[in-house]
């Protein structure tokens, strides 16, 4: 993303006084598809990170991953690293009879902090398991069984057939080529595109056919949101709180959502920073006219603290994304 793509989208007040500003692009679609409004570039090229994973788990599916809802949702998540996300993980696996010395991806401390805790107290330490990105690399390494492919390392290189094959798919669920391939931070490919293509991934998902891959991904998103992230993420609470609702997160700002009516949106927060982005989804998905109501409101707080209290907040600029 270029600095020339992006505008100011939010501030951060402490105790009522302005101390940051958070440029970003965001793009809200129709339900015909349509760009309703936009903030910044629509055409900005952005690294979606993790918030691509449900094209990569309808990739999965199509190619020939079955696994119980609960366990596909693990595909799609940047998970807390909980007991229940850990096994779920050694499930995938063991479906494909492996274990979790397959995995490869980076290793890493659980995302959520207790768990973290609960693990450096135990004396354990960084595991591939524990990495928010295994239930995805579980997903791939069952998909690779069931298509008879080459699961040691290799199946992280972008010329290995899985990896070739989502990438094959990509612009059937983004309605564009993709614009780079990169090294995600879990060691897996990752795919650039448009922020306006990211929305429209979603919004396939999102409308998804029953029946269809993407669909039997959407649908186990939206029966188990907890897995997606975690029971207090913002991404579960949204999904969880909005009927219909596809969505997830991604590093560096990212974040993506589509309703089964076609409203979609896509957003990135120019400097990386996760905090501007809840508040400026909510802002987005009122101005396309959701009913956001029956959301947990933790899903929107970025609270400011200083003394260990909320002394301020995140908050979108004033009519940002009034039409």
């Amino acid at each position: 993303m270029l600095a020339s793509d992006t505008k100011p989208v939010a501030m951060t007040l402490r105790n009522g006084v302005q101390e940051s500003w958070h440029h970003g692009a965001v793009v809200c679609l129709e339900r015909d598809g349509s760009i309703a409004f936009s903030v910044g570039s629509p055409q900005a090229i952005v690294f979606p990170r993790s918030s691509t994973k449900p094209f990569l788990a309808t990739a999965m599916v199509a190619a020939g991953l079955k696994l119980p809802p609960n366990l596909l949702a693990l595909v799609c998540a940047s998970h807390d690293g909980r007991p229940e996300h850990l096994q779920a993980a050694r499930e995938i696996l063991a479906s494909a009879g492996l274990d979790e010395s397959a995995l490869h991806n980076t290793k890493d401390l659980p995302l959520d902090d207790d768990a973290a805790r609960d693990v450096v107290r135990s004396g354990g330490v960084s595991t591939s398991l524990q990495m928010n990105c295994s239930g995805k690399h579980a997903g791939m390494l069952a998909t690779c069984v069931a298509c008879g492919w080459a699961t040691d390392e290799s199946y992280l290189n972008r010329d290995h057939e899985l990896q070739k094959l989502i990438t094959a798919m990509m612009p059937e669920m983004i309605g564009e080529e993709v614009a780079n391939i990169v090294v995600d931070g879990c060691g897996a490919p990752a795919h650039a595109m448009t922020l306006v293509g990211l929305a429209r991934g979603f919004r396939s998902v999102a409308m998804a056919k029953a029946g269809s891959p993407a669909r039997v991904v959407g649908d186990a998103m939206r029966e188990y949101p907890q897995m997606v992230g975690g029971p207090a993420r913002d991404v579960s609470l949204l999904i969880a709180g909005i009927s219909g609702l596809v969505a997830k997160d991604g590093a560096e700002g990212v974040y993506a959502a589509a309703l089964p009516d076609g409203r979609a949106i896509a957003l990135k927060i120019a400097d990386g920073s996760n905090r501007a982005r809840p508040p400026l989804m909510r802002a987005a998905l009122i101005a396309l006219g959701v009913d956001v109501s029956g959301v947990d409101e933790r899903a929107f707080s970025s609270p400011i603290f200083g003394h260990g209290k909320i002394v301020g907040e995140v908050r979108v600029v004033d009519n940002l994304l009034s039409t």
